[in-house]
C-alpha cells in the first residue's frame, strides 16, 4: 500500500532468458561454470590433465604413422602441421560436442535458478578453450624441438584461435538450443562433426584438394582458418587462403558463413531460452 492508501502498482518480474543480470553477474557466472567444468573434467583421476594431452598425442602418433607410411603425404613439416590441425580442431570438436547437451545435462539448475542461460554453452567453449591453450603450449614445444621455428609470425596464432572461437560458440549456441526440443540432433551432430573432420583440411595440406572443389570447400570457415594457421606457424612459404582457394572467395565465403551461423545460432537460443525449462 502508499501513503494514499492505494495498492501499489506491481513490478514486473522478469522469466527466463538467454541474456540478463548485468555485465558483472553474467562474467562471473560463465567463468565459474567454464572452471568448474575444467577441474571435473579430471576429477578423481590419477593423470588428471595430462589425458587430454596424452588422447591428442596417440592419435597423432596413429595418423601419422598411416599418412606417412602408407599414404606416404610428400609434405614438408608434415608431422608438424598434422599436430597442430589436430589441436585446434579438437577446439571445435570438443565444443560443439559437448555443447549438444551441456543446457539438458544442467536441467537442475536451469529448473530451479534464475540466470542467464547462454552461460551454459559459452561455459562449454571456454572450457575448451583452456584445454587448447595449454595444448598448444605443449604443441609449439614440439614444434622448437624438431627445428620449426619459433618464428615472429607465431604471435599471430591467437587471432586464429578467436576466429576459430567465434564460429565454434555460433555453432554451440546452435546445437545446444535444437538439442532441447529435438533429442536427435546429437547423433545428427556426431556425424556432421565427423564429416567436417575429413573435410577440412585437417590430415592433408590443402593442396591436395582437387581445384574444382576448392570452390566448394572453401565455404567451410574450418578450412583457411588452418591454412592460415599452417602459413603462420609451420610453413611460411605454404599458399596464403587467398592463394589456395584461387580467388578472394576464400576469405569472403567463409566470414559470411560464420556472420550467419552466429546470428542464427544466437538468434535461435534466445527465442528458445525462455521455454528451456518446460521443455526439459
Amino acid at each position: 500500500m502508499t501513503a494514499a492508501g492505494q495498492p501499489a502498482a506491481l513490478q514486473p518480474v522478469r522469466g527466463p532468458s538467454a541474456l540478463g543480470g548485468g555485465a558483472r553477474r553474467f562474467f562471473t557466472l560463465t567463468w565459474l561454470l567454464s572452471v568448474t567444468e575444467f577441474k571435473l573434467n579430471y576429477f578423481g583421476t590419477i593423470f588428471g590433465y595430462l589425458w587430454s594431452l596424452v588422447l591428442p598425442l596417440v592419435r597423432f602418433a596413429v595418423l601419422y604413422a598411416v599418412f606417412t607410411r602408407i599414404i606416404r603425404f610428400d609434405t614438408p613439416n608434415y608431422a608438424q602441421l598434422l599436430l597442430l590441425n589436430l589441436t585446434l580442431y579438437s577446439l571445435f570438436n570438443e565444443a560443439t560436442t559437448r555443447a549438444v547437451r551441456s543446457v539438458v545435462g544442467n536441467e537442475n539448475i536451469v529448473r530451479k535458478t534464475q540466470f542467464p542461460r547462454i552461460v551454459i554453452p559459452l561455459s562449454v567453449v571456454i572450457t575448451a578453450l583452456l584445454n587448447l591453450g595449454l595444448n598448444l603450449i605443449a604443441v609449439l614445444v614440439f614444434l622448437t624441438v624438431t627445428g620449426v621455428g619459433p618464428n615472429v609470425t607465431w604471435l599471430a596464432l591467437p587471432l586464429i584461435v578467436v576466429g576459430l572461437a567465434v564460429f565454434t560458440t555460433g555453432v554451440s549456441l546452435l546445437v545446444s538450443a535444437l538439442f532441447v526440443r529435438f533429442r536427435d540432433v546429437a547423433q545428427m551432430w556426431g556425424l556432421m562433426v565427423l564429416v567436417l573432420f575429413y573435410a577440412s583440411a585437417v590430415l592433408y595440406p590443402v593442396e591436395f584438394i582437387p581445384p574444382g572443389m576448392r570452390f566448394l570447400l572453401f565455404v567451410n570457415p574450418l578450412i583457411p582458418l588452418l591454412e592460415e594457421a599452417r602459413r603462420l606457424v609451420v610453413d611460411p612459404s605454404a599458399p596464403s587462403v587467398v592463394d589456395a582457394a584461387g580467388s578472394v572467395f576464400g576469405i569472403i565465403a567463409p566470414a559470411i558463413v560464420v556472420i550467419v551461423v552466429c546470428a542464427i545460432g544466437l538468434w535461435t537460443f534466445v527465442r528458445a531460452a525462455p521455454r528451456v525449462a518446460e521443455e526439459l
